[in-house]
């Protein structure tokens, strides 16, 4: 897992709760990076694992939570970080149906060692797209959390359900999105 998603992590945990709280669960998750990020760095995804469960343990909040929060926060610091892949897009669906060949690919020119999850859409309708997240790593809340945090972004209103295909050792999540009309006040 790229280094940048860790010190996101960290940046999150700093403002979200405090830098002492970021430092307290660094220092109990006793990582074998010893929780030292670089963001073109490649490190364990277990421990992120484990610092999200520090992080629950401390604040009574549970992990999936945590990691959707996370997730929308990370879009938020993407659209930041990286406008370019924004360009040209003015939907939910749109953004999310460009993940592979437009995102990923360029993801993978930046960073060619990344292994990153596989994303399928296929729009049912105008208002519905099935999204189907296939990864070796158990982050489906991540990826619930980005796709809100996309919804978020383009200001609509998406109710996000979600089926969990996954066996041993391969995350298989299909999510439904579901674009709600918007009124007029």
């Amino acid at each position: 897992m790229k280094g940048i998603v860790f010190s996101e992590f960290i940046e999150m945990v700093e403002s979200k709760f405090s830098p002492e709280m970021a430092d307290e669960i660094i220092m109990a998750a006793n990582l074998p990076s010893g929780g030292i990020y670089t963001a073109v760095g490649t490190y364990d995804h277990g421990e992120m694992l484990e610092l999200v469960a520090q992080l629950s343990e401390k604040t009574d909040i549970q992990t999936g939570d945590l990691i959707r929060t996370f997730g929308t926060h990370l879009f938020g610091r993407f659209n930041e970080l990286y406008p370019t892949f924004f360009n040209g897009v003015n939907s939910t669906f749109d953004f999310l149906s460009q993940i592979e060949e437009h995102v990923h690919s360029e993801v993978r020119k930046l960073y060619p060692d990344a292994e990153l999850p596989v994303f399928e859409t296929v729009r049912l309708d105008a208002d519905t797209l099935e999204m189907t997240y296939r990864s070796g790593r158990p982050f489906a809340d991540l990826a619930m959390g980005l796709i809100h945090g996309c919804a978020l972004h383009f200001g609509e209103d998406v109710v996000i359900d979600q089926e969990d295909m996954s066996e041993e050792g391969r995350t298989h999540v299909r999510f439904t999105l579901t674009r709600q009309p918007t009124h007029a006040g």
